[in-house]
């Protein structure tokens, strides 16, 4: 079975047999805030009784307010602190804010565009000189961790350390620092393995 199982009253199950199969992650559910069919996909806001207000899209839970602030750090900042001088950030998708929010910290950043838009597939080895992949946990992600894929069209550029390490450390973050920036690209032997499988 794929999707999410639920009622007003109970637990929200998020479950799909497709990309994490065998496995659900539950949280019980204080009260629906909103819930909406869109032109592209099914919102539900839920209150829940451990990890506050909960984003889920198309039955997948995008975030919730206990532990949001990984992702959205993660994703300003790995980036951006790869980077030499980012002073225009685009950022694509993102629509809850959060990663503007963080980008925002930087005190290089002049200009950020957020596009919010629902589909949209790059294909990373064509577009872009050097690319790194990046993990972290989440408890509310499925199976707990997330990915990055964190480009530059720049070959030289080491996306695995910070540029200004003494920057990273200063940020206002509760997550993001240097040594979670270079921890994030060690990655575990079998997705080493398997990203060396798919390069080939």
């Amino acid at each position: 079975m794929t999707g999410a199982v639920y009622d007003t009253k109970h637990w929200f199950h998020e479950r799909n047999d497709k990309f994490w199969p065998g496995q659900e992650f539950g949280l019980e559910i204080d009260e629906i805030l909103h819930q909406q069919r869109s032109k592209y996909q099914d919102i539900l806001v839920f209150k829940s009784k451990t990890y506050g207000n909960v984003l889920v899209l198309d039955n997948c839970i995008q975030c919730t307010e206990r532990d949001e602030f990984v992702y959205q750090e993660m994703a300003a900042f790995l980036p951006l602190l790869a980077h030499p001088c980012p002073k225009r950030v685009l950022i694509i998708g993102g629509g809850d804010g959060g990663v503007l929010r963080e980008v925002v910290k930087h005190p290089q950043v002049e200009e950020v565009v957020l596009c919010e838009i629902d589909q949209m597939s790059i294909y990373c080895r064509e577009l872009f000189s050097t690319v790194a992949y990046a993990i972290f946990s989440t408890p509310t992600y499925p199976c707990g961790t997330l990915g990055f894929i964190v480009c530059s069209l720049d070959k030289n550029i080491k996306l695995t350390e910070p540029i200004d390490v003494q920057l990273a450390d200063q940020l206002d973050t509760r997550y993001y620092t240097s040594d979670i920036h270079r921890a994030a690209f060690a990655l575990p032997a079998f997705v080493c393995k398997k990203l060396q499988l798919q390069k080939q």
